[in-house]
């Protein structure tokens, strides 16, 4: 599986490297979303709840996270382009059934969380260079003894509203004829509390969320990540479509922060040092599917 996804990533990876042109939409109004803010003087940031480390709300209730930050780079750089002296940032919480219309109605300027880069999203949003690359699998009580996608039989199996992974979880349910009771969380808080109190036997999500979720719990041990993946979750950050100049600077930004290792040290400080809001590190190195990505940073994707 790995060297099959390794192939599916150079793959885009090179088709990007040699054909730029197909980097950016070719449609709508330039500038757009740089007049606006240029005008306001304010850029929106939508920001989540509770996606441990990616964006989540600290113990002072402020948006923090792996992806504010990258979002805060991505802000200066603005600053930069429109010769901004201060930019203001306002913050938008979102969740995941609404966040998608909050960037295509306007509402947010950049999404910082931990969305999918996939076709049918492209189809009313735009995503900039992934910051991290996952995949879907279980977090369960730890006495559970399922481990397979087989083991969760006639189970009760809740995922997050307007997820990917919910759409992949239904539709193995169907294909493989499992009997899931499929349930839907409002967020990835609830989920978690739901295999806590066991209302649910467990939960299906991006495997990185899941260890954040596990680490800020009061007793973390109580729960553990378990199966193969489900899916591969390329995660970006959301910004609108149709505006290729305001995508190009996104674009520039990030990949100057990857190859300039910065965005490396970004990652290192959300996933290996002590994060709120436990003060728990994560302990996860950068996989090697994000690592390889990374040696020629596209926003193209497989899917």
């Amino acid at each position: 599986m790995r060297n099959h996804l390794t192939r599916r990533l150079a793959s885009s990876t090179l088709a990007c490297v040699l054909g730029l042109g197909v980097l950016l939409p070719t449609t709508g109004q330039a500038g757009a979303v740089l007049d606006r803010i240029k005008a306001s003087g304010e850029i929106t940031l939508a920001h989540r709840e509770s996606s441990v480390p990616f964006s989540f709300m600290n113990r002072d209730k402020k948006p923090v996270g792996y992806a504010l930050d990258l979002c805060h780079k991505l802000v200066e750089a603005v600053a930069r382009q429109l010769a901004l002296p201060t930019l203001a940032t306002r913050y938008l919480q979102v969740t995941p059934a609404n966040r998608i219309a909050m960037i295509e109605e306007g509402k947010a300027d950049l999404e910082c969380g931990s969305t999918t880069n996939n076709a049918e999203r492209r189809e009313k949003v735009a995503f900039t260079v992934p910051h991290y690359i996952t995949g879907a699998r279980f977090l369960v009580r730890a006495d559970t003894k399922a481990q397979r996608l087989n083991d969760f039989r006639g189970f009760k199996m809740v995922s997050t509203k307007g997820t990917t992974p919910l759409a992949a979880i239904t539709r193995a349910n169907s294909d493989q004829l499992l009997g899931m009771q499929i349930l839907e969380a409002p967020d990835h808080a609830r989920a978690v509390d739901m295999v806590e109190s066991g209302e649910a036997d467990a939960f299906a999500m991006d495997d990185v969320l899941l260890y954040g979720l596990a680490a800020g719990r009061a007793v973390p041990g109580k729960l553990k990540v378990v199966g193969k993946f489900l899916t591969i979750e390329p995660l970006a950050i959301m910004l609108p479509k149709n505006d290729p100049e305001f995508k190009k600077l996104i674009d520039n930004e990030m990949r100057r922060l990857i190859l300039s290792k910065e965005a490396q040290s970004i990652y290192e400080r959300w996933f290996i040092r002590a994060i709120p809001p436990n003060d728990r590190a994560l302990n996860l190195p950068m996989n090697y599917l994000l690592k390889d990505f990374w040696k020629y940073p596209s926003d193209q994707v497989p899917g």
